[in-house]
């Protein structure tokens, strides 16, 4: 017997970690911190080796650097590459998109800037510490999400989404004070070359190309360019990666690549194999591959390397006294601990009462403050700044030494800062019974008037079960209560036809006939394909070509993804999920079931000892009640 897709899929996936990756990930970060302490402590190996010299000189270029400049100037522009990768992500097809989220995470981060800095300066002012201001600005990114899954509420997937954001932008930042702060001298000529080698990926993405060796080539002359400019290297990776191509997958480059498949299963040649590989690469765009290709080597090799030469320092009691006592030391803690709660807390607040669309379930302000505290967690780009700033021993000591007090502080008071804000205002399980998010006349999806007495909220995708079933349902009760209920639709998406067509449903909403498309849709009672869109806009009065470019271009793929937050959030299943009056809906989601609900909402309580009027046989008079329900007046069924 042959064997099922299903179980083919379950036999060959990988198996399914114990672990958080984030936390794993901090796990392992914390360990090298750990270990570059214990050799540079109990060994005098530690500096010897990572002073070594080792490279090879190309022309006028010296490549010759130190193991520690090798790992600060090489391997962290792989780190900082993947940080341009999320960044272009999320510009183009993720959170950064939506203008609301954007400017919540964008002011957050901001915030999270300009405080932390002010902050370092009213402890190093006048100081030969002060030049380091740029070491309190940043979120080691993979330390904060490892740290948040551990001290986390477990029911606030926002949290996640809202700190990545808000790291990226933080890490682009933090990268342009090192490009413009900490260089010391520039060699005009090889920056020529930088722009030279970022106008040919440029180039390259323009035409398509998503195979990787061109980038790569590209890439290592580009960094080579920016080495010899006297930039530090590590801003090539960003610069790369924002070039990088990124685009959301078609159903036609999947429809593609599934074709070409099918005839390599006719005939499994060696050739027919090359091009079914590449045609289900290209149908993800390059950035994305990289994307998941690069985390773990980028979170359990480079990250942790990079800790294990920049993180050892001597503690003996001289050190120790000396930082203690230290302007600098205190001036970092304060800089990303209170700089850094303060500062992302205050300005995402001030957004949220300013821009009401930006708030969110689980965005609430201790839970910011959380994330808020998060952020002190500086590592990475802190000791990176630490050691271009800093020449003196001494003093690089103590700003190490700081770096790593904060990080140990930040956890601490964002672990408490979760703990009373769950015992003070704990967030709603995630049981979905009621709805988290109020109906929003100018952002929803309604139909019916905005002040009528009920509403039914669905979460859904267009499946069969809602073109066939439910849809059928919500319009029999709409029809029987007209303007007394009004119905909002919101995404639920699982499947890639599911999403597309949630594509084509927020483009047709972009032009104000949203419901036109859904009800043509529910017309046609089967899935739609790419060849049904020029009628399917026509038939709803559509702009076509501009209907036709935002399907194509997932243009507004971030609405869709924040109801999908929603109904993750709500652990909602993939059925459609109807809320009646705000309350989710117990039992079978029929017409009559669910006028009888929305009745019993609009009635008054009995008054205690009162027996209530069976009056389901009055409460909704269909047809096909009895078909559905059984007969009209069981008392099981009646309110």
């Amino acid at each position: 017997m042959p064997e099922t897709i299903p179980a083919m899929m379950q036999r060959h996936a990988p198996r399914r970690r114990r672990i958080d990756p984030d936390v794993l990930a901090a796990i392992v970060l914390a360990c090298a911190t750990l270990v570059a302490l214990l050799w540079a402590n109990l060994s005098d190996s530690y500096n010897a080796v990572w002073d070594l010299e080792a490279g090879f000189t190309v022309g006028d270029v010296d490549l010759s650097m130190t193991l520690g400049h090798w790992v600060n100037e090489a391997l962290m522009a792989i780190f900082f590459f993947a940080v341009g990768l999320d960044v272009r992500r999320d510009l183009s097809i993720g959170e950064l998109r939506q203008r609301e989220r954007a400017i919540l995470s964008v002011c957050g981060a901001v915030g999270g800037l300009i405080v932390p800095a002010a902050v370092f300066f009213l402890f190093t002012a006048g100081t030969a510490g002060a030049v380091v201001w740029g070491a309190v600005i940043s979120t080691d990114t993979a330390f904060a999400l490892g740290m948040l899954a551990l001290v986390g509420p477990r029911n606030a997937p926002r949290l996640r989404v809202f700190l990545l954001t808000l790291a990226v932008v933080d890490d682009v930042g933090a990268l342009s004070v090192i490009a413009i702060f900490y260089t010391d001298h520039l060699n005009l000529f090889a920056l020529g070359g930088v722009a030279v080698g970022l106008g040919v990926i440029w180039l390259l993405q323009r035409n398509d190309v998503g195979r990787v060796t061109p980038y790569l080539a590209v890439g290592i002359v580009t960094w080579l360019a920016m080495y010899a400019s006297g930039v530090h290297a590590t801003l090539a990776g960003v610069l790369i990666a924002l070039l990088i191509p990124v685009y959301p997958t078609s159903s036609r480059d999947v429809e593609a690549a599934s074709r070409v498949v099918h005839l390599f299963r006719q005939a499994p040649v060696p050739k027919a194999a090359r091009i079914a590989r590449h045609s289900i690469s290209q149908s993800i765009s390059l950035n994305q591959r990289l994307g998941e290709l690069l985390p773990p080597y980028v979170n359990f090799l480079i990250v942790p390397l990079f800790a294990l030469a920049n993180a050892g320092v001597i503690l003996s009691g001289d050190m120790l006294s000396a930082a203690m006592t230290s302007y600098l030391t205190w001036g970092i803690v304060a800089g990303l601990v209170l700089g850094k709660l303060v500062g992302i807390t205050f300005a995402t607040e001030l957004v949220q009462r300013l821009v009401p669309a930006a708030r969110a379930p689980g965005l609430d302000l201790p839970r910011v403050a959380g994330i808020a505290a998060l952020a002190g967690m500086g590592f990475t780009i802190s000791l990176l700044v630490v050691d271009i700033g800093l020449t003196d021993p001494q003093l690089r000591d103590e700003a190490r030494m700081g770096v790593l007090l904060a990080s140990f502080i930040a956890l601490g008071v964002a672990w408490l800062i979760f703990k009373v804000s769950s015992w003070l205002k704990p967030l709603p399980l995630p049981t979905g019974i009621k709805l988290q998010r109020g109906i929003d006349g100018s952002r929803d999806h309604m139909t019916g008037p905005a002040k009528a007495t009920s509403s039914i909220v669905v979460y859904t995708a267009m499946s069969s079960a809602y073109r066939n079933r439910t849809a059928e349902a919500i319009a029999e009760v709409k029809t029987h209560l007209g303007d007394k209920v009004n119905v909002v639709y919101r995404h639920h998406t699982d499947t890639d036809e599911e999403l597309t067509m949630a594509i084509m449903l927020e483009a047709a909403g972009a032009q104000r006939k949203f419901w036109e498309l859904h009800d043509a849709i529910i017309a046609r009672r089967a899935p739609v394909g790419d060849e049904d869109l020029v009628d399917l806009a026509e038939e709803a009065g559509l702009h076509t070509a501009r209907f036709l470019h935002d399907v194509n271009t997932y243009a507004h793929l971030a609405r869709v993804d924040d109801d999908n937050l929603d109904a993750q959030a709500a652990g909602l299943p993939d059925s459609p999920v109807l809320y009646l009056d705000g309350v989710r809906l117990k039992g079978p989601a029929n017409s009559w079931h669910i006028a009888t609900v929305l009745q019993h909402n609009r009635e008054k309580k009995p008054t205690d000892g009162q027996r209530p009027t069976l009056r389901c046989h009055q409460a909704f008079k269909l047809p096909v009640v009895a078909s559905l329900c059984g007969s009209a007046t069981t008392p099981a069924m009646c309110w």
